[in-house]
């Protein structure tokens, strides 16, 4: 890399730093957070058998960030780097087992999209031009990698290989994780990432089914035809759609309107399902999880977002929902600034 293009990531980082928070957020929260599923840097998924993955990884990079903790993520990137960036690109297996170690070398793109944007903001705060360089390489792969372009503009795949299908392209919608894809819009610039934003917006409109109109966890691409796959379900994964259209400020009522209507409908009731078939409307008969409320409050509460009443954290609501929860505070605190 040359001094003139170091020196013009230099001045990115002035823009990048617009979307880190400058003080520390919920210290309290990740001090618990850490102490139960962070050691020696490996965030461990103890719901799945022990795991470590790249969500997890990705999403306590950014809450490190978000925290000022620069040790601890120092002690998860570099556990990261070790133990999961060994494909022949700069993305990462989004599988680790503490008994066979890397147990899939396929990469999970919303991991990677996590961990690059981890890196820009963690450099934009404590400016460690590791960090600047890691980030930029891991855009790159991905820009490279990962963007397919098909009828309805340019898609992300999942992951880099199973998900380009004889019937068309299997996708999650939301991987389209929004404020990463605009930070490193800022970072790597590049006209793909303002379609790939385009893209899934323009799906995510026009992935409406059933009673509710609600997208599905997964949804299958064939030409011009969107339908669901994969039993059906708004559930673990799209409830994070949301969640990213609020943060990087891509909601409209008309977008946010479909899960106010679902989760609206349940307010001051003892049940909020865990999932809803989008098609059939069959629910879980069993409570969602605390992280899921979080998000049901401040789609609730959208466009007033600072109006937003969260449940109360606690660790022992399991990995998923605390990350969920926490990730809900990240993005009430960069709405506010």
């Amino acid at each position: 890399m040359t001094w003139h293009t170091l020196l013009r990531y230099w001045l990115l980082s002035f823009i990048l730093g617009l979307t880190c928070a400058s003080t520390a957020y919920g210290g309290e929260d990740w001090t618990q957070f850490k102490a139960t599923y962070i050691e020696n840097g490996r965030v461990i998924d103890k719901g799945q058998n022990g795991i470590s993955h790249t969500e997890g990884q990705g999403i306590a990079l950014l809450l490190a960030v978000q925290n000022n903790d620069p040790e601890t993520f120092s002690q998860i990137w570099n556990w990261t780097q070790r133990n999961l960036q060994v494909r022949d690109d700069k993305l990462f297996a989004w599988s680790w087992s503490p008994t066979v170690g890397i147990n899939d070398m396929n990469n999970a793109s919303d991991g990677d999209l996590f961990i690059a944007w981890a890196l820009s903001r963690a450099y934009s705060k404590w400016n460690e031009p590791r960090y600047l360089f890691a980030a930029i390489q891991v855009s790159q792969s991905i820009r490279e990698k990962l963007l397919r372009k098909t009828n309805k503009g340019i898609v992300l795949l999942p992951g880099a290989m199973g998900f380009e299908k004889t019937d068309g392209l299997k996708l999650n919608l939301s991987y389209w994780v929004f404020p990463a894809i605009t930070n490193l819009a800022n970072l790597n610039p590049a006209p793909e990432w303002e379609e790939l934003r385009a893209t899934g917006l323009q799906l995510i409109q026009e992935a409406r089914y059933g009673q509710w109109q609600l997208p599905p966890d997964w949804v299958k691409l064939d030409g011009d035809k969107l339908t669901p796959v994969d039993g059906e379900q708004f559930g673990y994964d799209a409830v994070r759609i949301p969640l990213y259209l609020i943060w990087d400020k891509q909601a409209s009522l008309s977008s946010i309107k479909p899960f106010q209507n679902f989760w609206g409908s349940f307010s001051g009731k003892p049940l909020l399902p865990a999932w809803v078939n989008v098609n059939t409307g069959e629910m879980a008969t069993y409570n969602a999880s605390a992280g899921f409320y979080s998000v049901a409050a401040m789609t609730l509460a959208y466009p007033d977002v600072d109006s937003t009443q969260l449940p109360s954290f606690s660790p022992s609501q399991g990995y998923y929902s605390s990350m969920l929860s926490l990730f809900t505070k990240i993005a009430l605190e960069d709405l506010k600034k």
